[in-house]
C-alpha cells in the first residue's frame, strides 16, 4: 500500500515538472533527461512511471481536460446564467495560473507529433467549454438579460477573447500574478457591455 503511495507521488512529481519545464523552455523543448535533472533522478527511474514521454503528455492531458470540464460543469449547475459566467472564467484563469504552459502546449508547433494527441484532447475540452458559454449566453438572451443584436456565440466568442488576451500577456511576460485581479476587473466590465440596454440596475 505504502509503495503504491510513493509511486503515486512520483508520479504527480514528474507530471508537475513536466509542466514546469514547459513553461520554462516551452513543450517542445522538454525531454526526459530535463525532467529527470529537474528531481534529481535517472532518467530510468522517469521511464519506470512512464514507458514512453508521450505518456507523460497523455496523463498531463487527462489532468487538464478532466479540470476544462469541471469548469465547463459549473456553466450547467444552478444560479443565475451571468453567476455561472463569472464562475466559468474565474475558474479558468486559476486554471491557466496553475498550469501556465497550457495556453503553450495548445498552440505550439510539434514538428515530432508527440504532442498532437495532447493538443488535439484540450482543444476539443475547450471547444466544450465554448459550448456552454454560448448556452449560458443564450440564457441570458432568453431572459431578455442580453443586449438587442447581440448573439450568443458572439458573446462566447468576446469571453474568450478576454481570456486569449490576458494569456498573450502572460506567454509575453511570464508572469501570472495579473492574470486573476485583471481578469475579474475585465470581466466585469465586459458582461456589463452585454447587458440589454433597457434592463434596470
Amino acid at each position: 500500500m505504502m509503495k503504491r503511495k510513493l509511486t503515486g507521488d512520483r508520479k504527480a512529481e514528474i507530471l508537475s515538472a513536466t509542466l514546469k519545464l514547459a513553461f520554462e523552455v516551452g513543450p517542445d523543448h522538454v525531454t526526459t533527461g530535463r525532467i529527470a535533472k529537474q528531481l534529481g533522478l535517472t532518467q530510468p527511474a522517469i521511464y519506470k512511471h512512464f514507458p514512453k514521454k508521450e505518456d507523460i503528455w497523455s496523463a498531463i492531458a487527462d489532468t487538464i481536460c478532466k479540470r476544462i470540464t469541471q469548469n465547463a460543469d459549473i456553466g450547467r449547475a444552478g444560479g443565475p446564467p451571468s453567476d455561472r459566467l463569472r464562475r466559468m472564467i474565474r475558474s479558468h484563469l486559476h486554471l491557466i495560473t496553475e498550469y501556465p504552459a497550457l495556453p503553450e502546449i495548445m498552440v505550439t508547433r510539434d514538428p515530432t507529433e508527440r504532442l498532437t494527441e495532447t493538443r488535439q484532447r484540450i482543444l476539443a475540452a475547450m471547444f466544450g467549454f465554448r459550448d456552454t458559454l454560448i448556452a449560458c449566453c443564450d440564457e441570458l438572451r432568453a431572459a431578455g438579460q442580453l443586449r438587442d443584436g447581440l448573439r450568443p456565440e458572439d458573446s462566447a466568442t468576446l469571453l474568450v477573447g478576454l481570456i486569449q488576451s490576458l494569456v498573450l500577456r502572460l506567454i509575453l511576460t511570464r508572469d501570472t500574478s495579473h492574470l486573476l485581479d485583471e481578469g475579474e476587473r475585465l470581466l466585469n466590465l465586459q458582461l456589463s457591455l452585454f447587458e440589454h440596454e433597457g434592463r434596470q440596475p
